[in-house]
């Protein structure tokens, strides 16, 4: 990544002109990077190459060791929290019924979103399922075994919604084993590579643009951990469906303030029973 961070600055670089270098020419480049959307965290990788090729080239005498240290302290992108747009019940429908249901892709996108609207997936984790992570209950698909954060597994109920779409793509597509989301050709022919998570991205991306969204897969997410609280679930049962090693991380995740309204020792019901009056 530094090799291909390096190669890009150097074409930057002639393209400007090969001026020499210096702290506000590393300052341009970065300015660059931000114009075309690199992430903060791509941007930072960057820097870090070009600073390096300046330490290098001082400790060569190519470059006055005054302008190596100003290179080092060019400031990095501000990664930021990253934004996120809750979508609503009625969004979350438009969204997952925008894929062609007559289409082998479309039934794989559907089942796509559903299972990142209904089980709140992270799209590494959506991307690592296979067909044999399907689990069975009383003949029916109830479950899915799920490889989160850390490797660890966990087991993500499937709402009957939900298991309809993906049940529709596996039968559509004939997948008896291996990956579960898969690439699909010109045919609707599936293949046998799976979908990578830029690829999930960019398939939300592309819906959400078709209902007026600008959405990630994150926000779907973090959609299915706010409609669950909303509808009475409890922070705890949130937390194993997302994989949460915390409740207190549930709680940051859903951003949003305890009712104290529903506080639920306001129903014990308890209450105090009159003094008896004294004899007199």
């Amino acid at each position: 990544m530094y090799s291909k961070a390096l190669q890009d600055f150097i074409e930057w670089w002639r393209a400007q002109g090969s001026p020499a270098l210096s702290k506000a020419l590393v300052q341009e480049h970065r300015a660059s990077l931000i114009a075309k959307g690199y992430s903060a965290s791509s941007v930072n990788q960057r820097l870090t190459a070009v600073r390096r090729l300046a330490a290098r080239a001082s400790e060569e005498g190519l470059l006055p060791i005054e302008q190596a240290i100003a290179i080092q302290r060019v400031k990095g992108a501000s990664k930021g929290r990253p934004a996120t747009n809750l979508l609503t019940f009625q969004q979350a429908e438009e969204l997952m019924n925008v894929p062609d249901s007559n289409s082998t892709k479309g039934q794989r996108d559907r089942a796509l979103l559903a299972l990142l609207v209904a089980c709140g997936l992270r799209r590494d984790e959506i991307v690592r399922l296979n067909v044999d992570d399907l689990q069975r209950q009383e003949s029916r698909w109830a479950s899915v075994s799920v490889i989160g954060a850390n490797r660890k597994k966990r087991i993500v109920p499937l709402p009957p919604w939900a298991r309809v779409a993906l049940d529709r793509w596996l039968n559509t597509s004939q997948l008896k084993e291996g990956a579960m989301f898969r690439a699909v050709d010109r045919n609707g022919t599936p293949r046998m590579s799976r979908l990578s998570a830029p690829m999930v991205a960019a398939i939300v991306r592309s819906y959400g643009k078709q209902v007026g969204l600008k959405i990630s897969p994150r926000d779907l997410r973090r959609t299915c951990a706010a409609l669950c609280r909303s509808r009475g679930a409890d922070l705890e049962q949130i937390q194993l469906l997302l994989g949460h090693s915390s409740i207190q991380m549930t709680e940051q995740f859903l951003a949003t303030p305890p009712k104290l309204m529903k506080a639920p020792n306001g129903r014990l019901g308890l209450r105090w029973r009159r003094a008896k009056k004294l004899a007199g």
